[in-house]
């Protein structure tokens, strides 16, 4: 059974830098497609990035596109979003998901991580 953990987020201003990183527990998280979504408040939950099984294949959100980066370590397991010029709408709980459909559709993912308050404040 695949267990997902997430770490660093936190409170920056806008402009800064945020690593977040995702640590899979679980057999077959290494031939599972990650991925990171986040929910404002009163909204949905939204693709932010993700990437294969093999890491050879990434998406991005258009608000991504540019200031984000998403990489795995599949020796740890571990999925990272590196997200670079923050902006205060990135201000959401930030989650991790594996799965092996829809790579861009949160019904693609069928674990998810705790979730990770992200604040950008102006």
């Amino acid at each position: 059974q695949v267990q997902l953990v997430e770490s660093g987020g936190g409170l920056v201003q806008a402009g800064d830098s945020l690593r977040l990183s995702c640590a899979g527990s679980g057999r077959t998280v290494s031939s599972l497609n990650m991925g990171w979504f986040r929910q404002a408040p009163g909204k949905e939950r939204e693709f932010v990035a993700g990437i294969t099984w093999s890491g050879f294949n990434t998406y991005y959100a258009d608000s991504a596109k540019g200031r984000f980066t998403i990489s795995r370590d599949t020796a740890k397991n571990t999925v990272y979003l590196q997200m670079d010029s923050l902006k205060p709408e990135g201000t959401a709980v930030y989650y991790c998901g594996a799965g092996r459909y829809g790579l861009m559709v949160a019904t693609g993912y069928s674990t998810w991580g705790q979730g990770n308050q992200v604040t950008v404040s102006p």
